[in-house]
């Protein structure tokens, strides 16, 4: 019988069809990528021993997910910070605590590790999502994020 206490544990090399499907339920649309890149990122990302990619289970099965990126530093004390993305809950799973119980063991993962501060940015605007944000010890307003992109080819 699977526990039906939520779990949150790394991912390990069979759970890349797990962690795809979930990025499903992020964006409405998103680039494609060949199987041969996907794999390729992921023996990366797990090879990465400054990158985290944490798997919150429920009942066995995987239902929310994010990636924690751990960055030297030379300022604050040589202390690293840290990065968050792709924060993503399966819609089914959503408003239950699941994100809110991943961030919360993500950040503590960080402190473990003597970051000085962790980010994130959002592109959503609906305000459930500042509330999980905010929930899991996130404050807007203390910096201000800029996102660069590259040119468009051809130029």
């Amino acid at each position: 019988m699977q526990s039906a206490t939520p779990l949150v544990r790394p991912a390990v090399f069979e759970d890349l069809d797990a962690v795809l499907s979930l990025y499903t339920h992020m964006h409405d649309a998103d680039e494609e990528a060949g199987d041969h890149a996907l794999r390729k990122a992921w023996q990366e990302i797990l090879a990465d021993p400054r990158t985290r990619l944490f798997i919150l289970e429920y009942g066995g099965v995987p239902v929310s997910t994010c990636v924690l990126h751990i960055l030297p530093n030379l300022t604050r004390g040589a202390r690293p910070y840290g990065l968050i993305e792709n924060v993503v809950t399966h819609r089914e799973h959503r408003n239950r605590g699941f994100g809110t119980a991943l961030l919360a063991h993500v950040l503590d993962h960080a402190w473990e590790q003597g970051c000085y501060k962790v980010m994130l940015l959002t592109g959503r605007q609906d305000p459930n999502v500042f509330r999980l944000y905010e929930k899991a010890g996130f404050v807007r307003g203390v910096k201000e994020g800029l996102v660069a992109y590259p040119p468009p080819s051809g130029r």
